[in-house]
């Protein structure tokens, strides 16, 4: 039985009472895996596109009138990018040397190299708080890139890549950046110095817009006896519902093109021009294929089972991978129009050289359906074989590059909450302060809360996928001058 206080808790969180019990039903019975039918590979499943077709949707996007807008998700800290300096910093108060040819030592023999140095210190003034306090700060207000007058962040060049694709005729910019409460300060104070300095140099207006992930979205911690965690002081320990929280913010902004891209996925300006290029193709290839959708749905609207249903059932499973089974016309119609009338995404994906794992997936849906899903590697049975050997064939990975349309064929703006697999989240073993406990997270934004959207693949390059994972990845040449 929950306490008065602890039911508090959860009433101060806007967590309803249906939701927690929801919240702790699902630590027992668990979440179930997909079924796998193949990995998406260029043989089906991933567009590769010719030269032609992506000269084609490059001036479809630079002819599009609609309103785009910018998402990126940037609430996270940088903790564990300084991960190896923070041990370096451990074992030099314990006495210890620096290991030749470890992450810190390289970090110290390049100092200069960062775009933060300042010839005052090196660990202690990145990591604490008599300085920088970089260990702590999240990654979009870290110092990325060094140029002859100046260094940028993550999000200012965010805004450089908004103006070079997502500036509409009247030379507007928008963008809706996800921070945590404690640092949305920061990036304000950030985005008022350096505004207009890019207005200027771009031509542009920007309209930026920070937002928080709701604690109504985080999700109490079990004990491993799947009873609600308590702490010392009897309150309930809930933690951050992950990415797939994020899909309220989504929700709410009042845009026909979502561009979605993590924050640390950035280059250089001087080689941003492949990125620019591919996110017009996505953005252009995600609007033709919602053309398209709208002119069938308005035919199965019209005619019914006149309509060219083959036409549109073969446009589906050839775009989105959607085979439907065979059925009566009647009963086709409708399934069609369920079907088509969904937000549209195109994502890129990038060849994958590293170890197979998480990525672009054909899954058997329950009413029979087939469709296409992005799977973390937790969400794939390793202990079933055709699972297990879809993996292995698997040829692309998922850099988190989205283009998303998201209103419908009479104008109105989809209810993304409508559109997601509730079942598909992720159950973790975690500790807080040395007990164990379970966590759970929401669907992945871009996996399960994304579920019951039409999809598409579209190969992309490698340059197109940068991201910063640890503070060395800044000595790379898509971020370095040396």
């Amino acid at each position: 039985m929950l306490s008065e206080t602890q039911k508090q808790q959860i009433e101060a969180r806007g967590i309803s009472v249906d939701t927690f019990q929801a919240q702790l039903e699902n630590f027992k019975t668990g979440f179930p895996f997909l079924t796998i039918e193949a990995a998406a590979t260029p043989a089906k499943g991933i567009k590769v596109l010719s030269a032609d077709e992506q000269a084609k949707y490059i001036s479809v996007a630079e002819g599009y009138k609609g309103n785009v807008c910018k998402f990126v998700p940037a609430s996270g800290a940088a903790t564990r990018m300084f991960k190896d300096l923070f041990e370096a910093a451990d074992a030099l108060k314990a006495g210890e040397k620096l290991k030749e040819g470890s992450p810190a030592a390289k970090f110290v023999e390049n100092i200069t190299s960062f775009p933060f140095f300042d010839a005052k210190a090196i660990l202690n003034l990145t990591l604490y708080d008599k300085a920088w306090n970089y260990g702590a700060m999240p990654k979009g207000l870290i110092q990325f890139h060094k140029y002859e007058n100046e260094n940028r962040t993550p999000f200012e060049e965010h805004l450089v890549e908004g103006a070079l694709y997502a500036k509409d005729a009247n030379g507007d910019v928008r963008m809706v950046v996800t921070v945590s409460v404690e640092h949305q300060k920061g990036f304000e104070e950030l985005y008022a110095q350096v505004k207009e300095k890019y207005e200027k140099r771009f031509g542009c207006k920007y309209h930026v817009t920070f937002t928080n992930q709701s604690p109504a979205t985080d999700i109490v911690a079990v004990d491993m006896e799947n009873n609600p965690f308590t702490k010392d002081d009897g309150s309930l320990l809930f933690r951050p519902g992950g990415h797939g929280a994020l899909l309220a913010n989504l929700n709410d902004i009042d845009a026909d093109v979502l561009v979605i891209k993590n924050i640390d996925n950035v280059v250089k300006e001087s080689l941003l021009d492949e990125t620019i290029r591919w996110k017009k193709i996505l953005v252009g290839k995600a609007t033709e294929l919602q053309e398209k959708v709208f002119g069938y749905l308005k035919q199965l609207d019209e005619k019914g089972a006149d309509a060219p249903l083959a036409e549109i059932k073969a446009f589906m499973e050839d775009e989105f991978c959607v085979a439907v089974p065979e059925m009566p016309e009647a009963e086709l119609v409708a399934v069609l129009k369920t079907k088509l009338d969904r937000p549209v995404r195109v994502c890129g994906m990038v060849k994958n050289e590293g170890e197979p794992g998480g990525g672009p997936y054909v899954i058997k849906n329950e009413d029979g359906t087939t469709s296409l899903q992005i799977l973390e590697a937790a969400q794939i049975d390793k202990k079933n074989p055709q699972a297990v050997n879809a993996m292995q064939d698997a040829t692309h990975f998922n850099p988190v590059d989205l283009v998303c349309a998201v209103k419908n064929y009479k104008g109105e703006k989809y209810d993304l909450l409508k559109h997601t697999d509730p079942k598909t989240g992720f159950i973790s073993e975690k500790s807080f302060q040395g007990r164990p406990l379970k966590a759970q997270e929401l669907p992945g934004l871009w996996n399960g809360a994304m579920s019951d959207w039409n999809t598409q693949f579209v190969e992309t390059p490698l340059i197109t996928f940068n991201p910063v994972k640890t503070v060395l990845d800044l000595l790379r040449e898509q971020h370095c001058n040396r």
